[in-house]
């Protein structure tokens, strides 16, 4: 049983620090208990947590890691307001939810938040919680970037992100 755990924890480290490497450095290494970082999200004053759902060979998730994640200004204003994780919708990992309950990586993707295609973008509370989504690629960095700000100043509890487009594009 030890081992299969030891394994489990090393799979998933390993999409996280391959997907971390790809974006140079985006995302936070997990060990799958989101509980807990939800937890940690709360202890560092982070708005939310951002999770990026993706699978192998997507290019739109392609296209964001090499267009957008791994732009300098990106990757500090995310870090700074969120905590940043790759989930991967086909995976096998045994993860713990936000709620504390063990399950697959692709259970959770699909049952829990209906993501059958990639990138899919969730923001989530700090109660776990999804508080805004986006499918597919932004259109660039500044769609990205207003994104993020719409959850940071709370736009969501009073309007969708394309009315919050609209009105900020004027």
């Amino acid at each position: 049983m030890k081992q299969w755990i030891v394994l489990a924890l090393s799979a998933c480290l390993s999409i996280s620090v391959a997907w971390a490497d790809k974006s140079k450095g985006f995302f936070q290494e997990s060990f799958g208990n989101y509980q807990e970082e939800l937890a940690s999200a709360k202890q560092d004053g982070k708005s939310a947590v951002f999770m990026f759902f993706m699978m192998d060979e997507c290019p739109f998730c392609d296209k964001m890691e090499k267009s957008m994640l791994s732009q300098p200004d990106v990757q500090a204003y995310f870090k700074q307001h969120f905590a940043n994780f790759v989930f991967d919708i086909e995976g096998d990992v045994e993860i713990t939810d936000f709620a504390g309950k063990p399950k697959k990586q692709k259970d959770m993707a699909e049952k829990d938040f209906r993501v059958r295609a990639t990138p899919v973008m969730i923001f989530f509370d700090l109660t776990g919680k999804p508080i805004a989504r986006y499918t597919g690629a932004t259109r660039d960095k500044a769609e990205l970037m207003l994104l993020g700000q719409f959850v940071v100043d709370k736009v969501y509890e009073k309007m969708t992100f394309e009315q919050y487009k609209r009105q900020v594009k004027g």
